[in-house]
């Protein structure tokens, strides 16, 4: 298992180093802006929770295979199941480095209510409205068949439920006020997360 562990970490770390470290230098080299806005909100709402969510799911994921490695019990698995965690991480890391080029100029962590960016609509996002997120989840799903433990488990739900928080609450009102129309369109015809589901009406 200690193999499986090492493994999950160094992709865990690496894949966490390109996605908001190497990402955000490479938004700043092109545009002067690193792209980070941070969490919303005050404390105790729901946009806040998302963000404090979303940072216990970075830190649980590099925590899970740590606590492997320390010895905490992990669910038995076989090679194959590993093999299709490191497939589904490999995949979604890849996706999410995809989404985030392709989001250019428009890229960023968190969301300011007075910025008004380019919709991004073409490519994945002809698709789906959350490819990054869609990706991240994949990812993190992949990990947590690497190193099957409580950790994983529950830095995969912190995951999903800050993603939930954040799109449903940060992101589409804001995009519904910022681009009316044009994003009232774009969300009728594509899915939240996955092609066809989640479509605005």
């Amino acid at each position: 298992m200690n193999n499986w562990a090492w493994a999950a970490l160094a992709l865990y770390l690496g894949w966490a180093v390109f996605a908001f470290g190497i990402r955000s230098v490479l938004q700043r080299r092109h545009t002067g802006d690193a792209g980070f806005r941070g969490i919303s909100g005050t404390p105790g709402e729901a946009s806040w929770w998302a963000g404090v969510l979303f940072v216990a799911a970075l830190l649980g994921g590099a925590a899970a295979p740590v606590a492997a490695l320390a010895g905490l019990p992990t669910l038995e698995g076989d090679a194959a199941l590993h093999g299709v965690g490191l497939a589904l991480t490999l995949a979604g890391m890849a996706l999410t480095t995809l989404a985030q080029l392709a989001m250019g100029a428009s890229w960023r962590i968190g969301v300011d209510s007075d910025e008004r960016t380019v919709l991004v609509t073409s490519g994945m996002f002809a698709h789906v409205r959350n490819p990054v997120f869609t990706a991240m989840a994949v990812t993190a799903l992949g990990l947590g068949l690497i190193v099957p433990n409580l950790i994983a488990g529950a830095a995969f739900v912190a995951l999903i439920a800050a993603v939930q928080l954040q799109v449903r609450v940060v992101e589409e009102p804001y995009l519904a006020s910022a681009h009316a129309d044009e994003y009232a369109a774009y969300g009728a015809r594509t899915g939240r997360f996955l092609p066809g589901l989640g479509r605005r009406t």
